[in-house]
């Protein structure tokens, strides 16, 4: 499908992130920070939910930021952990507002949505512990927050999609808490040369750039030996049994894309239950980030909201 004529004129407005050409000319990752806080700010008109707290979990070094949405009516309520983008070094829960409020109110499930640390100041693994750590407090603090621990469900869009995809494995190598069902948007789970045809077909020109994820892989892992680690990339995971349901939402034009559909195949081969969902015409950062400027997005959201409700009714 051709590309969407909202995407073309948010390419043409601004890039996801500048291209870093090399060491000498490494952006300053505050200024960075600060560009893309300004450039996508939170829609005013927002989904209504019941209410939204601003609270901490535990953390392995410190409280982690967590901002949590609760739908209307009485709980207990099922759960879904979410994780931001922004190739681990920018963005925060703001980008994720809209989103998280529409699932929280199409799912009636309470979203925690985590503010995890940042890379280059916190390299791996500092933000795959922070989120793990907040779905251990979401699963300990249950009945505090109104959330039934046997419901919890991750998620995540870009980095946020690799840290819930780690999460999941995380929780089956270390004995919980179980998880339901993850919704991986957009995900990192391979690396820009591992020669997949997406990362060739729109390396430039389609917002999310490769010299972009290039340069985001300088600032997370500490070596190049942690990219062999499945707590970094997923598909370098030996064994992918035992793994929630996963559904995974990839964009047309996005370098990602080859790498969720890929990863979605290797669940399904290893025995689990995983659906790759292609959005045609779209680019990077259509679920969260750019929801209300695609309206493609209100589909993703259906589909997510779906999933989330036959995953939570069936693990009653």
């Amino acid at each position: 499908m051709p590309l969407h004529p909202e995407a073309r004129r948010i390419i043409d407005r601004i890039p996801l992130a500048p291209d870093a050409g090399g060491a000498a000319t490494q952006p300053d990752v505050a200024a960075m920070r600060e560009e893309f806080r300004t450039a996508w700010p939170i829609p005013e008109d927002l989904p209504p939910v019941g209410h939204v707290t601003e609270t901490v979990a535990r953390g392995p070094a410190g409280d982690v930021p967590v901002r949590v949405y609760t739908p209307e009516g009485d709980g207990p309520f099922p759960a879904l952990v979410w994780y931001h983008g922004g190739g681990w070094t920018i963005g925060s829960i703001e980008e994720n507002e809209y989103a998280c409020r529409t699932l929280c109110a199409g799912a009636e499930a309470v979203v925690v949505s985590a503010d995890y640390r940042l890379a280059p100041e916190n390299p791996f693994p500092a933000a795959a512990d922070d989120c793990h750590a907040v779905l251990q407090w979401v699963h300990d603090s249950g009945k505090d927050i109104g959330v039934d621990p046997t419901r919890i469900a991750v998620g995540g869009e870009s980095a946020g999609g690799n840290l819930a995809a780690v999460t999941a494995l995380r929780a089956r190598d270390q004995g919980g808490p179980a998880i339901a069902w993850q919704l991986l948007v957009s995900p990192v789970l391979g690396h820009p040369d591992d020669g997949r045809a997406s990362y060739r077909d729109f390396a430039e020109g389609y917002f999310l750039s490769k010299s972009a994820m290039d340069w985001f892989f300088t600032t997370y892992p500490k070596s190049p030996a942690d990219l062999d680690d499945p707590y970094l990339l997923p598909l370098r995971a030996a064994d992918l049994s035992g793994l929630p349901p996963a559904l995974v939402l990839g964009a047309e034009y996005d370098v990602l894309r080859d790498e969720g559909e890929d990863y979605a195949r290797a669940l399904r081969e290893a025995g689990g239950q995983a659906e790759a969902v292609r959005m045609p015409g779209l680019i990077h950062g259509f679920f969260g980030l750019l929801s209300t400027e695609l309206p493609p997005a209100a589909d993703a959201h259906r589909r997510a909201i779906v999933g989330l409700r036959s995953a939570f009714a069936g693990s009653v």
